[in-house]
């Protein structure tokens, strides 16, 4: 088993580097890996968390890889002339590009006024210079201005309502409850027995709910080449000719978005607000021992939790720990992030499923306390598709090592939760930063020609749980006005002009540079629960008998409710017809209701502060039309900047108060009026379009390679075709 794994690995990896150096290639040079990709192509691929990447290979003898080689190299030779053929006639008329390569560089959440700060400061010279030689300028985000909604618009060209991505979150008509609103993950519901053990006898669902076509699947469909790199909704992943390795929306080994583990023999207080569990260590003797739990176990009644025994020793003369598990000893030091840990559950006789995770010792005197980070899926063996082509994870992990493939990698929960510190966060941050380093430029160095996108997360992760630092008086800052890393912000955005020097430097003739943002940032100073307005003025009903403290909903009494809020900007009305205990009616009735509830949100004051809370309420059927609208929320709240959903009000909590403090560190953020929030547009030439949007970034590409955007686009190309290959590129 393992020759064969490392055998099909091997293969990957080498025949993606032929494949993304020329495809042409493939057919011409190093027949040996012409045999290994028709074998990548027989064997098949992981399915989901219960089969093991490992499962249903077969054992090749070194004879029948040398024999299928010979073959399949000499069909190739005598293929090629008509492939040839094929596509001067399939592409013959098709008009010429006016560039070689298109690099987008996404900096996710890059702010414009901090960025005229730090130019005007001279802090940021290699941004300064890519103004000079082509632009600068602010970029108009989405209705709302939230990642998953923004870069869908990115890839498409296309606004919501033809994308299908509206928040974070959706909702199950049925029940209320919340749904990942990019993706459905399903269950297996059919298996066979035998023994104590049950077969899956198919795969479960996994369906991507973004819809409209990504602007590098037309230009795949053109033979154009795009290698994408952790652009959000993008799991499971697109198919298209081209590479991609997913993001946003990507669980962890545990099926969440994120659940980091701490192990402590400290007793049990209250739980984690979100993103985390409490695991006990017990002692035995000398040794501590806890148990690490991975994800179901399908092959088995009940579906146990798949388990890995965890032993820690400890050297307190040495201040270091031993942990054990899998038979590897991990070395620690307290407050000192490990390497990746590879963890290896056993499913079933030949069926293992591979996670990767970090840990840190964070106390070892009285009591003993453990951080672990959420479990990823490992990269070198998914267990689900997180990859185009399957093998690309695999290959970009023989290429860099282990990295995080988790969605939202930063452990963003565990700083909230004050169980990690702001130096461990940056250090986690910068790490996962360095391995998509690594990836991009691997790719860029590849490029000949076609596409390269790459989104950064660190701008967007940093300020979210630094903002604090930056603005006088910010609650979550209070009694840390010392704090040794306040100048995280300011020190991030010097590090992205690092990044955005070395891009520079690696551009030729016929290059177009785009570095961009999908929004802009802002202060998270006080916290709207909508659910509790709603609740007050006579909208939103609780179940006789209960206080509204139960998450998600769960206390509404549906029966008497007319409107909720759920996921991060958006209001719905319970709808006859459409929820499943609707009661208002649509046409007349729905649309009064619009209209009054707008009227009472536009410019509430939080009486605390005397602030405005909330800038505007939009109807989303007057922003937007397309096919699929109907998912839209009903209104979407423009928050004034230092205003956002509350904590409770996004878990679905009705009981509090409608204005509070946020003192967490997750102080800054964007999900607001999104007329506060534009990103930034720095491109290697100048734009001949005067007002730039985020749609319009997918029109531009297709049109930079002699394309024309497909009607259902709503975005418009930001340069005159003509005028641009008039200046040259």
């Amino acid at each position: 088993m393992g020759w064969r794994r490392a055998a099909r690995h091997e293969a990957a990896a080498e025949l993606v580097e032929v494949v993304e150096f020329d495809e042409r290639l493939v057919w011409l040079r190093r027949g040996r890996w012409l045999a290994a990709g028709l074998l990548l192509v027989l064997l098949p691929e992981p399915a989901m968390a219960y089969i093991g990447p490992g499962a249903g290979f077969a054992l090749l003898s070194s004879f029948l890889v040398l024999f299928t080689t010979i073959i399949v190299a000499f069909a190739a030779l005598l293929v090629w002339p008509f492939r040839a053929l094929w596509r001067l006639v399939r592409y013959r008329g098709r008009p010429k590009p006016l560039i070689r390569r298109l690099i987008v560089v996404g900096l996710d959440g890059q702010d414009p006024r901090l960025t005229d700060k730090f130019l005007a400061a001279g802090k940021l010279p290699h941004f300064a210079k890519l103004a000079e030689q082509g632009c600068y300028r602010r970029l108009k985000t989405t209705f709302p201005s939230v990642s998953p909604v923004a870069w869908s618009s990115f890839s498409t060209g296309s606004h919501p309502a033809r994308h299908n991505i509206f928040d974070f979150l959706d909702r199950d008509l049925r029940t209320y409850l919340p749904l990942l609103s990019s993706t459905r993950i399903g269950r297996v519901e059919r298996f066979l027995n035998l023994g104590r053990y049950r077969i899956p006898l198919h795969k479960p669902e996994l369906r991507l709910m973004r819809k409209s076509k990504p602007f590098w699947t037309i230009l795949g469909e053109n033979r154009i080449w795009s290698t994408i790199l952790r652009v959000p909704i993008t799991f499971p992943p697109d198919r298209f000719y081209g590479a991609e390795l997913s993001a946003m929306c990507v669980p962890d080994l545990l099926g969440t978005q994120g659940t980091f583990l701490l192990y402590t023999t400290r007793p049990a207080t209250e739980k984690f607000k979100e993103g985390g569990l409490r695991i006990p260590i017990e002692r035995n003797g000398a040794t501590l021992q806890a148990s690490i739990d991975g994800p179901e176990n399908m092959f088995l009644d009940g579906n146990p939790p798949l388990s890995i025994p965890m032993t820690i020793a400890l050297d307190k003369q040495a201040q270091r720990a031993r942990v054990s598990v899998n038979g590897n000893i991990v070395e620690l030091e307290p407050h000192k992030l490990s390497e990746w840990v590879k963890l290896t559950f056993h499913a079933a006789p030949g069926v293992n499923v591979s996670g990767i995770c970090r840990l840190m010792l964070l106390e070892m005197d009285e009591h003993v306390s453990l951080y672990m980070t959420p479990i990823n899926i490992d990269p070198e063996k998914p267990a689900m598709p997180i990859s185009h082509p399957s093998y690309y994870a695999t290959y970009l992990a023989k290429k860099v090592g282990s990295y995080s493939t988790l969605g939202l990698a930063e452990d963003t929960w565990a700083l909230n939760e004050q169980i990690t510190d702001d130096g461990t966060f940056l250090q986690q941050t910068y790490d996962i930063d360095q391995e998509r380093q690594e990836m991009f430029f691997a790719a860029l160095d590849r490029l000949r020609r076609g596409a390269l996108v790459c989104v950064f997360d660190a701008t967007d992760r940093i300020q979210h749980m630094f903002w604090r630092y930056i603005e006088d008086g910010h609650p979550a800052a209070r009694g840390r006005e010392d704090a040794e890393h306040k100048d995280a912000i300011e020190q991030l955005y010097t590090y992205n002009d690092e990044l955005v020097g070395k891009v520079m430097r690696k551009l030729g003739k016929g290059d177009v540079l785009m570095v961009i943002s999908d929004h802009g940032f802002t202060s998270f100073r006080r916290g709207v629960n909508l659910n509790s307005w709603l609740h007050r003025h006579g909208y939103l009903a609780l179940k006789d008998g209960t206080d509204g403290s139960a998450e998600w909903l769960r206390d509404v009494d549906w029966s008497r409710t007319k409107a909720y809020a759920l996921g991060l900007t958006g209001m719905f009305f319970n709808l006859a017809g459409r929820e499943a205990s609707g009661i208002v009616q649509p046409g007349e009735e729905a649309a009064a209701l619009k209209q009054e509830i707008i009227a009472k949100l536009h410019g509430i004051v939080d009486e605390e502060t005397g602030e405005i809370g909330i800038n505007e309420v939009f109807d989303t059927h007057r922003l937007y039309q397309g096919p699929y609208i109907g998912n839209a929320p009903d209104l979407l709240i423009g928050y004034n900047a230092g205003y956002r959903t509350s904590w409770d009000c996004a878990s679905g909590v009705v009981a509090g108060p409608v204005f509070e403090d946020n003192v967490k560190a997750w102080s800054g953020d964007h999900c607001v009026d999104p007329r506060i929030v534009p990103g930034v547009i720095f491109c290697s030439h100048d734009l001949d379009a005067e007002d730039p949007a985020l749609i319009d970034i997918a029109p531009t590409a297709l049109q930079l390679f002699g394309l024309s955007p497909p009607a259902y686009m709503d975005g418009k190309p930001l340069f005159d075709a003509r005028s641009f290959a008039t200046r040259g590129s």
